[in-house]
Order: structure tokens, then sequence, then C-alpha cells
């Protein structure tokens, strides 16, 4: 079953929501030709993401969006929706991204995520790792972009019990 919603929201997500084989779909963000060129200018300067008409002649005939851009939206997705406000402690890294797609002037992105592994740390256990799918979609549900997310994750806090005197 693919959810749209997270539960808990991202302020009060801890190591413990994350269930392993939940799916959840989220966001849209839609990309501009302005965006793309700005991007492409400060980044990622090949020819098929600065000049609309040399990027017709060449291998993906037309202007796309750098692949480096796709990745930064769907990590702004990932941020706004998924990854914990209270308990995210960053990544020790990530699996292959692979760019399925090209991603164009108009498009409009979101993002599936597939929990596929959670792994609560010996060493460390008020801390996991979460590792997910990740998907990211144009306007038409194709993939676009896959990778493999890996998070670091505080655990919920026990509350303590009082005693009645």
């Amino acid at each position: 079953m693919i959810n749209s919603i997270f539960n808990p929201p991202a302020h009060d997500r801890y190591f413990e929501d994350y269930i392993v084989g939940s799916v959840y779909e989220f966001g849209s963000i839609a990309v501009e030709e302005k965006d793309i060129l700005e991007f492409a200018q400060k980044f990622d300067p090949q020819i098929f993401h600065l000049d609309r008409d040399k990027a017709g002649k060449g291998p993906f005939g037309g202007f796309i969006a750098s692949g480096w851009h796709t990745a930064a939206i769907t990590m702004r997705l990932l941020v706004d929706y998924y990854v914990s406000e209270v308990a995210g402690m960053g990544s020790p890294g990530s699996g292959p991204i692979r760019f399925l797609k090209p991603v164009r002037p108009g498009d409009t992105l979101s993002i599936r995520v597939t929990i596929i592994k959670t792994n609560r740390s010996r060493s460390k256990p008020d801390r996991g790792t979460v590792k997910a799918f990740v998907e990211t979609l144009n306007q038409h549900g194709e993939a676009v972009m896959t990778r493999i997310a890996i998070g670091i994750v505080r655990c919920r806090p026990i509350a303590m019990k009082t005693q009645d005197p």
C-alpha cells in the first residue's frame, strides 16, 4: 500500500516509526527552465543544460536538467516530507544513483520512498540506520532517477516512570 502521509509527523518521527516495507509518495516540485539554466551555470555547465538550440542537436534531443539538479530536487522533497526534524542525524553515505530519463522544463517531480531495511546500532543503542529505495517520478509517474538513501535516526526517548509516594 502506498501512503501519501507519513505518521507520525516529522516533528515527532523517530527510528521506530520507519517500518520496513512501508511505501510513501510525496510532494511535487515544478521544474522551470530558468531554474535548470541557473543550476547548470553554477554547477554543471554542459551544453545540453545551457543552450536550448544546441541541446536540440545533442544526445537528449533537447534541453534537460542536470542529473545533479534532479538529485537536489529529490533531496529537497526528502527533507520536506520524509526526514525526521527531531531525530535525523545525517547520512553515512548513499547507494548508487541512476538517472533513468531526462528531466525537462515543465516537468513536475515527486518522490516514492520504500523503506527496505532498518538496523538499530549495537554500539550506540540510542540510534539506528534506515535504508530506503528512493524513486524520483515525473508527472507521468515515470521514474527519472533512483537511489538508495541511508539515514541515521535517533530512537524515541524512553519516558521515565515516576513513582507515586
